[in-house]
């Protein structure tokens, strides 16, 4: 045994599971699943009828939050998915380095400086342009699963 003390690293998340069950019969379009392990946005749910022996099925088409690849899976409807928590935070943009990392403010003041540009053309350009014509932007973060990636962009006026 020793005498030392042992610190643990404090998270806001309390240690809570990245995912929470919900059975796949109450799963409705525009919720979120995980499909393959990746957080997914439902965009359509249909289900089967139950057969001879059975249970009725659920057929779900998932796009990727992150990444927008389509994913599909079929459930028994009386089974768990797993659904992932998903959090949106918005964040004041500070600076853009030239590695493609952003510098953000948080709602208490401090910095996040761990996030990138994101992969979108679209948004990217709007970042890139706004940020070069010197106005205040506020992103919108998704977080999930212990991915986060910026997916908006809004647009508060000029510094």
């Amino acid at each position: 045994m020793s005498d030392e003390e042992h610190h643990f690293e404090s998270k806001a998340d309390a240690g809570a599971s990245k995912t929470y069950p919900q059975q796949a019969g109450t799963i409705r379009k525009n919720g979120y699943i995980v499909i393959k392990n990746r957080p997914c946005k439902v965009v359509e749910v249909s289900t089967s009828k139950t057969g001879k022996h059975g249970h009725a099925k659920c057929h779900f088409v998932g796009i990727d939050i992150f990444t927008g690849k389509k994913l599909e899976d079929i459930v028994p409807s009386s089974h768990n998915c797993d659904v992932p928590h998903v959090n949106r935070t918005d964040y004041q943009l500070i600076d853009i380095s030239e590695d493609g990392f952003v510098s953000l403010l948080t709602e208490s003041g401090g910095t996040k400086d761990d996030l990138r540009l994101p992969t979108d053309e679209n948004l990217l350009a709007q970042i890139k342009d706004g940020f070069a014509e010197g106005k205040d932007l506020v992103v919108s973060v998704m977080s999930s699963m212990g991915e986060e990636q910026i997916c908006a962009l809004k647009d508060i006026g000029p510094k």
